[in-house]
């Protein structure tokens, strides 16, 4: 069966690995989405395992139009009672980008009267249109001529793990944490810190990363769970098999925050995650913080945007990169923002860039390598080490 991983811009190639690493085949990297080929059992451990997907869609209609017409006609040939019960609820998402239908909807309502009319047509009855709690989402795609039909195996996006108990006014998106984490390169190796933890995203979803907790554990539906073929025991089988084997110990991942109500909330969702051993969360200044390891990882998601005022950010971004220098020499920091003018402010150059986007804004995250003294210094250093080297070689 073919499927199609939805996900966030700049997060296809990890969820690509993801997918690889889940046995997925025909693996293909497309705009904000990657598509695979499995069977049911993979779907189930897609949706349950996945940390960088937003939904999981099965396509089960592919045709051409050049009218909406066509689109009428074409879906009438679809066995839709494979699907769906005319005693039972479906909804319709439309994401049209065609010339041939200049509005979204009417595309749906296409596709719906289509349904009705097959079922009118062969049980004398119809399903019935609910757009709140729906048995049975349809996805509709059109890109310019081609039409593609799925189901949506998630429903509820995949973000929403089930673990947050509490959040503050901008909690990050728990794909995009666990994207920024894996993007990272972090194995569990050394020490990772957020020292603006917010509510927790990040050192939680580092935390499941390095446990092996599937990010599914917590969550109580999907939307095949409400499939005619759904198979309990199968799903079951793909749970147990999910859960790490072995305890991993010696994780150290620490959060902090210089508010005390943010420091509550992080804790709170570490708890309901059953990381408190994992995670050392306390409440303090990130300028007053130091390094505790020889070579360890920050990630930060300092504020911007609307959560912080225009006139407060180069002053912010200024003491970042200076405490970055001094306090933490030998790390690697990772810092996500939308506001590229301040981040200059941080006054170090960076090793890498990558465009993200967290919700509708376009952000960029930032590796920096930290060094003792400056880089050229290691450098030469290096080269200093190397030439004795060869000199006592040929000595």
């Amino acid at each position: 069966m073919k499927y199609i991983a939805k996900t966030l811009y700049g997060l296809e190639n990890v969820l690509a690995e993801e997918l690889k690493t889940l046995g997925a085949s025909d693996i293909s990297v497309l705009n904000r989405a990657v598509g695979f080929s499995g069977d049911i059992k993979l779907l189930y451990k897609t949706n349950y395992c996945l940390r960088t997907a937003l939904s999981v869609l099965m396509t089960i209609a592919e045709f051409r139009i050049r009218s909406g017409n066509d689109l009428y006609k074409n879906s009438l040939k679809v066995e839709w009672d494979k699907f769906l019960d005319p005693d039972k609820t479906f909804s319709i998402v439309p994401v049209i980008n065609s010339p041939l239908f200049k509005h979204t909807g009417y595309a749906g309502l296409v596709l719906k009267d289509a349904i009705a009319d097959w079922f009118r047509e062969k049980t004398g009855s119809r399903p019935s249109v609910n757009t709140e709690d729906p048995d049975i989402v349809f996805n509709l795609h059109i890109s310019n001529e081609l039409v593609t039909v799925s189901l949506d195996s998630t429903v509820v996006p995949l973000y929403k793990r089930g673990y947050r108990k509490e959040q503050g006014s901008a909690p990050m998106n728990e794909v995009l944490a666990a994207g920024i984490v894996l993007l990272s390169g972090w194995n569990n190796d050394s020490s990772l810190m957020d020292p603006m933890c917010g509510s927790g995203t990040i050192p939680i979803e580092a935390a499941m990363i390095a446990t092996g907790i599937p990010p599914g554990r917590f969550r109580q539906f999907y939307g095949f769970l409400r499939w005619k073929d759904f198979n309990e025991d199968l799903f079951d089988q793909v749970k147990m098999e999910s859960e790490p084997e072995n305890v991993i110990r010696g994780v150290k991942i620490f959060g902090s925050d210089i508010s005390e109500n943010s420091v509550s909330q992080a804790n709170a969702n570490i708890e309901s995650a059953g990381l408190t051993d994992v995670i050392t969360i306390r409440q303090v200044d990130f300028r007053d913080l130091k390094a505790s390891d020889i070579n360890g990882v920050i990630i930060m998601n300092p504020p911007y945007g609307q959560r912080i005022k225009i006139s407060e950010t180069d002053n912010l971004y200024s003491m970042i990169g200076t405490t970055l220098k001094h306090n933490f020499p030998g790390y690697k920091a990772w810092l996500i923002t939308s506001d590229k003018e301040s981040l200059k402010q941080i006054g170090l150059k960076p090793a890498l860039k990558t465009t993200l986007y967290n919700g509708s804004l376009e952000c960029v995250l930032v590796k920096y390598e930290l060094y003792q003294g400056s880089k050229k210094a290691k450098v030469d250093n290096a080269s200093n080490q190397e030439q004795a080297t060869s000199n006592k070689e040929h000595g």
